[in-house]
């Protein structure tokens, strides 16, 4: 439920992103994690996550939070909705934001505070870059 409505901010929100960041054409994936972390995260939420390529490959990556906005008014979460994945809501947002941009991408939560991790951790795997589709007439 969160992670689709995640993906719905994130197709939209990518057009104010654009207009407003200024930012030029990333050409790596890591230059693309780079920039989510430091740029839109900051704009955004107001923090900023670190960044570390976990493969050899460079397509995968982790967003590290220390603190993250989503959860300040949460203490804990309770009993009956332990499996509730509270800031799944962010993969969706970044992966329909991607999607915008012919970036397919995986995006999952691999850590998170709200159920006694140190810190919020999300995973970005750059699947391939989408192919455009260009109608023939």
């Amino acid at each position: 439920c969160f992670l689709l409505r995640g993906y719905g901010i994130g197709i939209r929100l990518i057009d104010d992103f654009l207009a407003h960041s200024a930012v030029k054409k990333c050409r790596s994936y890591s230059e693309t994690a780079d920039m989510i972390a430091q740029v839109a995260f900051k704009m955004y939420l107001g923090v900023t996550p670190s960044v570390s390529c976990s493969s050899a490959a460079g397509n995968e990556f982790s967003l590290i939070l220390d603190k993250n906005p989503l959860v300040d008014f949460v203490e804990e979460l309770p009993a009956e909705r332990a499996s509730l994945c509270y800031c799944n809501l962010l993969c969706g947002v970044i992966r329909g934001a991607l999607e915008m941009v012919h970036l397919a991408a995986e995006v999952t939560f691999l850590q998170d505070r709200l159920k006694g991790d140190a810190v919020t951790e999300i995973g970005i795997t750059f699947l391939r870059k989408a192919e455009d589709r260009k109608h023939k007439r």
